[in-house]
C-alpha cells in the first residue's frame, strides 16, 4: 500500500512537459509564479453556496494563538471543548452536531481517526498555515473527492505554497516565540526553486512549554486561593517536506509530515477536594506519520481528473502511573490508514458539470494495555468505500448543486471475534443559491443535506463497554441565508461583507454510555435524540483614514440544542434519578450566546490587533441545574507588530498579551485556563542575491 503512495507522488513528475497553457478554472492556479495571498483574498470574496469562514494569510499571523483549535475560536457557530492546560485535548464541535460530525482536512486530505472518531486541533501548529477555512454542509466546488461530502461539517488546513518573486530561487523564513509559562518555540521555513516546473518547501517546528500557571478557585469553606496548574508541560517536533509540481493543463503535490510529542495531562481540579487532583501525572506521547499526493489534470475541456492517495502511521501510548490513580494504566495504540481517491469532473456545458468520486479506505488497530486491552481486544480493520456523484448547474443568476454519497463499510477483528454487520448507506444533499437583483451583491443561499457518522472503534469494541450492533449516528441539516459583499473605490470605506444564517438540525440515533443492570458497568447505545436551532451572524468590513488601514470581524452565534430523547421524558412524573429535568434541556458545553470580534489597524510598518472572545453561560452534564452550570467567560487579547527592513531583509518583532484583565475561566468544568500571559514573536526573512535567469 506505501508502495502505491510514493508511486502516485512520483508519477506526475515523469510525466510533466516543457510546454505550458494557461490552467482552467477547475485547476489551481501556478503558484510556482503567482503571489498567493492576491489569489487567496480573491478566493475569500468568492460567493459560497454554502455557509463558510475563512481566516487567511496575515489574518492568521495577527491573531494572538499557537495552534490551529485557537483560530477556530472566531468562527460563528464553533465551539471549542479544551481541556485546559497549554497541552490539553482540543476538539471542534460546529453548530452542535458533535466533533465527530466534523471532517478535518489537510491540503485536501481527511486527518482520520477511526479509534474514537476526533482530531486533537491542538497539535496543529499555525506556523505553516496558509489558510484555514470552516464549511457548514459541504464544500461548494464539487470537483472533490467523495470523502468531502462525507461529514457534516468541515475544517479545511491549507499549508503556505513556495512564492519567488523577483527571479529569486530560495526562500528562508526563521521564527522564534518565548513568553508566559516557559515558551520556547521555534521554526525554519525553507523553500527553493528545483526547476522551472518543480518547487521544495521543507519546514521544522520545535516546541516546549511548562505549561505551569497560576490559577484561582474558591474553596467548600466559601474563599478564594491560589494553586498553580501542574503536569501541562508539552515537548513536540514537527516537520513537514513538501514536492510542489506543475505540468501541462495540471499539477502534482507530494508531502511528507511527521509529528512526536511527549505532554502531561493536569487533570480536573475538582474544588471539593483539590488536593488528589494535584497527584495527577497522566503522560501521553504521540508518532504521527503519514505521506500524501494529489494529481490534477484537466484532459480535454469536457474531463479533467484528480487523485489523491496517503498512508498514515500513528501511535500513542497513555500512561497513568500509580501515583495518581488506583488503576495503573500503561497502553500503547496503533493505527494505520491507507486512502487512495479518484474524482472526475464532466464540464457538460458553460452552465453544467458533474462529478463522479470513488474513494477506498482501509483503517487497523491494535492496542496492548496493562488494563483491559489485552487479551480481549478485538483488534478491528476496517474497509471502506464510498462514491458520490454529483451536479452543479447555474441558470442565470440561479445556482444548483446536488450529491449522492453511497458508503459500504465492513469490519473484520484479527482474532476472529464478533464484529459489526456491514454498512450500505446513500445520503443526499442539495445546495442552491440565487442572486434576486442583476446588480446587486446580495445572494440567498440554502441547503438540506443528511448524513451519518460511523461508530468508531472504542464506541464498537472497546471490551467491556462497546456495543458491535450500533447504528450509525444520522444528522439532518436545513440552513437558509444572506450574504452581502460590497468593494468600495472612493470615501473611507473599503469593503463590507455580511452573511446571516438560521438552521435547523436533527441528531438521530445518538451513540451516548449508559449503565447496564450493574451500575458499575456501562455500554454503548443508540439513544439519544437532539433538536438544534440556531442563526450565525458574521460582518467583516475594512475603512482607512489617510494611511491608517482598519479591517474588523465580528461573529455571532445564538443557538438552542435541546435533548429530546424520549426515554428521559418523565412526563413531571417525577422519580430518584430526576430524568424529567433533563428532557428539553440544553445538551452539555453548548452556550446560547456566543461571539467574537477581531480589531486590526496598521499605520506604515505598525499593526495594532485587538481580539474579543465571549462564551456564555451553559451546564455540564445532562441537566441544566445548578450542580452543572457554568459561568460565562471573556478573554481580551491585544498585540502590537513592528516591521523593519535591515538591508535587504525583512524583520519582524510582535509583542502579545493575552487575557489582559485576567479572567478565571473554563471552558470544561474543573479544567481551569491561564490567566494573564505575554508572548514575544521574532520572524527573521533573509534576502538572498537575486539569481537571472539566463
Amino acid at each position: 500500500m506505501l508502495l502505491i503512495v510514493v508511486l502516485l507522488a512520483i508519477l506526475p513528475a515523469t510525466y510533466a512537459q516543457n510546454t505550458t497553457t494557461k490552467t482552467p478554472s477547475e485547476v489551481l492556479p501556478d503558484t510556482l509564479k503567482t503571489y498567493t495571498l492576491p489569489s487567496v483574498t480573491v478566493y475569500g470574496r468568492r460567493s459560497e453556496i454554502v455557509p463558510a469562514q475563512t481566516l487567511s494569510g496575515e489574518q492568521l499571523e495577527k491573531l494572538s494563538v499557537v495552534s490551529v483549535a485557537d483560530a477556530l475560536r472566531y468562527f460563528s457557530g464553533v465551539q471549542i471543548k479544551d481541556y485546559g492546560g497549554i497541552g490539553g485535548l482540543k476538539t471542534v464541535n460546529v453548530r452542535s452536531m458533535g466533533s465527530q460530525h466534523v471532517g478535518v482536512f489537510f491540503d485536501g486530505v481527511q486527518i482520520g481517526n477511526a479509534q474514537n472518531g476526533t482530531v486533537d486541533l491542538g497539535k496543529f501548529s499555525l506556523d505553516n498555515m496558509e489558510t484555514i477555512s470552516v464549511y457548514n454542509g459541504q464544500k461548494s466546488e464539487i470537483f472533490q473527492s467523495a470523502k468531502d461530502y462525507a461529514s457534516a461539517s468541515s475544517v479545511y488546513m491549507v499549508t503556505r505554497k513556495p512564492i519567488f518573486d523577483d527571479n529569486r530561487k530560495n526562500n528562508l523564513t526563521l521564527k522564534a516565540k518565548t513568553g508566559s509559562f516557559d515558551l520556547a518555540n521555534a521554526s525554519a521555513l525553507w523553500e527553493t526553486k528545483l526547476s522551472d516546473k518543480i518547487s521544495l518547501s521543507t519546514n521544522t517546528e520545535f516546541m516546549y512549554t511548562s505549561g505551569r500557571y497560576k490559577f484561582r478557585y474558591q474553596k467548600d469553606g466559601g474563599y478564594d486561593t491560589t494553586e498553580v496548574r501542574r503536569n501541562g508541560d508539552v515537548r513536540s517536533l514537527r516537520a513537514e517536506t513538501a514536492l510542489f509540481g506543475k505540468i501541462k493543463r495540471g499539477e502534482w503535490q507530494a508531502k511528507a509530515y511527521f509529528y512526536n510529542s511527549e505532554r502531561g495531562y493536569p487533570g480536573a481540579a475538582v474544588k471539593k477536594d483539590y488536593g488528589i487532583s494535584l497527584l495527577n501525572e497522566d503522560r501521553q506521547k504521540d508518532r504521527n506519520f503519514f505521506v500524501q499526493s494529489l494529481f490534477r489534470k484537466n484532459l480535454s475541456t469536457f474531463y479533467s481528473l484528480k487523485v489523491q492517495a496517503k498512508y498514515a502511521n500513528d501511535y500513542m501510548n497513555y500512561i497513568m502511573p500509580p501515583e495518581s490513580t488506583l488503576e495503573p494504566m500503561n497502553n500503547h495504540y496503533w493505527q494505520q490508514e491507507v486512502f487512495v481517491s479518484a474524482a472526475n469532473l464532466f464540464t457538460i456545458t458553460d452552465w453544467w458539470s458533474a462529478n463522479l468520486a470513488i474513494d477506498m479506505q482501509y483503517n487497523h488497530l491494535d492496542a496492548d494495555g496493562t488494563d483491559m486491552f489485552n487479551a480481549g481486544f478485538v483488534q478491528p480493520r476496517r474497509y471502506t468505500v464510498l462514491s458520490a456523484a454529483a451536479t452543479s448547474v447555474q441558470i442565470q443568476r440561479l445556482k444548483l448543486q446536488g450529491s449522492l454519497l453511497y458508503t459500504f463499510v465492513t469490519d473484520e477483528s484479527a482474532r476472529n471475534k464478533a464484529v459489526a454487520p456491514d454498512k450500505n448507506i446513500f445520503t443526499p444533499t442539495i445546495v442552491a443559491s440565487y442572486k434576486p437583483f442583476v446588480k446587486s451583491d446580495l445572494e440567498l443561499r440554502a441547503f438540506y443535506k443528511k448524513i451519518f457518522r460511523m461508530p468508531t472503534f472504542n464506541d464498537l469494541y472497546y471490551v467491556q463497554i462497546g456495543n458491535r450492533l450500533l447504528k450509525p449516528e444520522y444528522t439532518t441539516q436545513y440552513n437558509l441565508g444572506i450574504v452581502y459583499n460590497k468593494s468600495f473605490d472612493k470615501g473611507i470605506f473599503t469593503n463590507i461583507g455580511i452573511q446571516a444564517d438560521a438552521y435547523y438540525n436533527r441528531v438521530t440515533d445518538k451513540i451516548i454510555a449508559t449503565p447496564t443492570s450493574n451500575q458499575l458497568v456501562w455500554t454503548m447505545v443508540n439513544l439519544g435524540y437532539v433538536e438544534i436551532k440556531g442563526v450565525d451572524v458574521g460582518i467583516t468590513q475594512g475603512f482607512k483614514f489617510d494611511q491608517v488601514i482598519f479591517n474588523t470581524r465580528l461573529n455571532y452565534t445564538y443557538q438552542t440544542a435541546k435533548d429530546l430523547t424520549p426515554e428521559k421524558d418523565c412526563g413531571g412524573s417525577g422519580g430518584s434519578d430526576h430524568t424529567e429535568n433533563f428532557f428539553g434541556h440544553q445538551i452539555p458545553y453548548i452556550p446560547w450566546h456566543s461571539g467574537s470580534a477581531i480589531v486590526n489597524a496598521s499605520y506604515r510598518s505598525w499593526d495594532l490587533n485587538y481580539s474579543f472572545i465571549y462564551t456564555g453561560e451553559r451546564y455540564m452534564l445532562g441537566g441544566n441545574i445548578p450542580e452543572n452550570y457554568i459561568q460565562p467567560w471573556y478573554t481580551h487579547d491585544m498585540s502590537v507588530t513592528k516591521n523593519f527592513q535591515i538591508k535587504k531583509s525583512t524583520f519582524k518583532i510582535t509583542a502579545e498579551i493575552n487575557n489582559i484583565f485576567n479572567q478565571q475561566y473554563e471552558v470544561v468544568k474543573w479544567y481551569p485556563m491561564p490567566g494573564t500571559n505575554f508572548k514575544i514573536n521574532l520572524i527573521l526573512v533573509p534576502m538572498f542575491e537575486i539569481v537571472k535567469d539566463g
